[in-house]
């Protein structure tokens, strides 16, 4: 009798579909479970491997069947998709997570851990309240600008918003004063809330070797720490810094043919929250070597006499991703590049 080799796993809320398949890819068997029985199933089975898309709650169900004794295979679901057969259906999913899973190039997403994934909650939860807060604050400067009340953006300017709220000379409807005053209490809780969040964040980030190495790097503070160490894959799974880069969406988008290289805009293909805060301390960093001179000789002052401040911004967190791996490949603090000789 043969052995099963891979199960794909099509995971849902209550039903979940499996597919088994032998070594040679012939169907082994397909069956319809319970979330009671998932575990209780695997648990039956002798030692293969189980495939997932890397969706919500997949981390979860890795942890819990490779303590079975599993190895567990988490695929990007952008990977599935081209091994789905016409229809669309939860038994043609699990069969395409199966054969997808037994490509010998196939990319796979590491299994979090609580702990990663508590980060995680925390960077989320941080990211949401400012966007709420964003939110709340373009709203009041939309409405107070129909009375001739406008400030500049940002939360810091939140206060002239609401000295000129309170003050008599401004006179607007009393309504309108009212409910500024829900949207300045509502933006106040959730600075307060986001200024907790901060905190914690910086003292997570104070805890771990990795996130006190990254730190030393001009532009990444305790957030992209935690960003990186909470989303990014163990860096040993790239061969090389590039990759990591490219990981990230930090390259150009490639519509090459013919032996012909075609380079477009930057691919945004990648993990876009590292992505994100990387570009921003860049731009810090970019910002800060503006306004006072970049060291003469360095790779910066070169770009910047030549370059706009964004395309420099843009290359720049390429390096950084760049130098991020070598860091942590080499477990070594952020060297600080020396001045090409004149």
């Amino acid at each position: 009798m043969k052995r099963v080799s891979i199960i794909g796993l099509d995971l849902a809320k209550r039903s979940f579909q499996l597919h088994g398949a032998h070594c040679d890819g012939s169907v082994a068997f397909r069956k319809k479970l319970s979330r009671e029985k998932v575990l209780t199933f695997l648990a039956e089975q002798p030692r293969c491997v189980v495939a997932m898309e890397a969706c919500g709650s997949a981390h979860h169900w890795g942890r819990a069947i490779r303590d079975l004794g599993h190895e567990v295979r988490l695929i990007p679901p952008v990977y599935v998709k081209p091994f789905v057969k016409r229809q669309k259906n939860d038994a043609a999913d699990a069969e395409a997570i199966a054969e997808a899973a037994s490509r010998p190039t196939m990319r796979f997403v590491a299994v979090k851990t609580d702990e990663q994934q508590a980060r995680a909650m925390l960077f989320r939860t941080r990211d949401l309240l400012v966007r709420q807060r964003t939110q709340l604050i373009n709203a009041l400067r939309g409405h107070l600008a129909e009375h001739g009340i406008i400030a500049p953006q940002g939360p810091t300017n939140v206060k002239i918003l609401s000295e000129a709220v309170e003050d008599l000379g401004t006179s607007p409807p009393l309504l309108v004063v009212e409910l500024a005053r829900v949207y300045l209490d509502q933006i106040e809780r959730l600075s307060e809330r986001i200024a907790e969040l901060e905190k914690a964040t910086a003292h997570e980030a104070k805890r771990g070797t990795m996130t006190r190495r990254l730190q030393t790097m001009p532009g990444v503070g305790p957030i992209t720490a935690m960003a990186i160490e909470t989303f990014a894959p163990p860096m040993e799974v790239f061969k090389r810094g590039r990759d990591f880069a490219a990981w990230l969406g930090l390259v150009p988008r490639q519509h090459s043919t013919g032996g012909k290289q075609v380079l477009g805009k930057t691919s945004k293909m990648g993990q876009r929250d590292i992505r994100r805060l990387l570009i921003v301390g860049a731009m810090a960093v970019v910002r800060a070597a503006y306004r006072k001179g970049a060291p003469e000789g360095t790779w910066l002052h070169r770009m910047l006499a030549r370059k706009p401040r964004m395309l420099v911004g843009i290359a720049l967190a390429n390096k950084m991703a760049r130098s991020i791996w070598a860091m942590l490949t080499k477990a070594e603090d952020y060297r600080v590049p020396v001045a090409a000789a004149a």
